[in-house]
């Protein structure tokens, strides 16, 4: 019996601890962030991603370099890694895999294809 109770408490906790780092992983992504694609076939392009937490899960908006809006973000996935945001630019649909860097650096891809650095924007 004393078994059960420690493998219930273990499972408890493990998910415990999966449900704390996907609400950190939220927490960490919002706010405005200076985006920039790496050598797509237009060049290097600059965005800003503005995130915002709603009920535990990210919505956003994505801006061109001069703040206009391009896109709503449809969907923005969390895993332990980081995110992926999802919108339309230029009539494609793609998205763009997020990972932590460090307090205020992210890296990730467009699309698995080119690489993405950012930087949080502080007000």
């Amino acid at each position: 019996m004393k078994k059960i109770t420690v493998i219930i408490a273990g499972i408890f906790l493990a998910l415990s601890a999966t449900q704390v780092k996907s609400q950190s992983n939220a927490d960490y992504f919002t706010g405005s962030w200076n985006i920039l694609l790496k050598g797509t076939p237009n060049g290097d392009v600059k965005m800003i991603f503005k995130l915002d937490k709603v009920n535990d899960s990210l919505t956003g908006i994505v801006q061109d370099s001069t703040g206009a809006q391009i896109s709503d973000m449809s969907k923005i996935e969390k895993d332990e890694n980081g995110i992926t945001v999802y919108f339309t630019a230029q009539g494609y649909d793609v998205n763009v895999m997020l990972a932590k860097k460090d307090d205020d650096h992210v890296t990730g891809s467009l699309m698995n294809m080119f690489d993405v650095e950012g930087e949080r924007v502080k007000k």
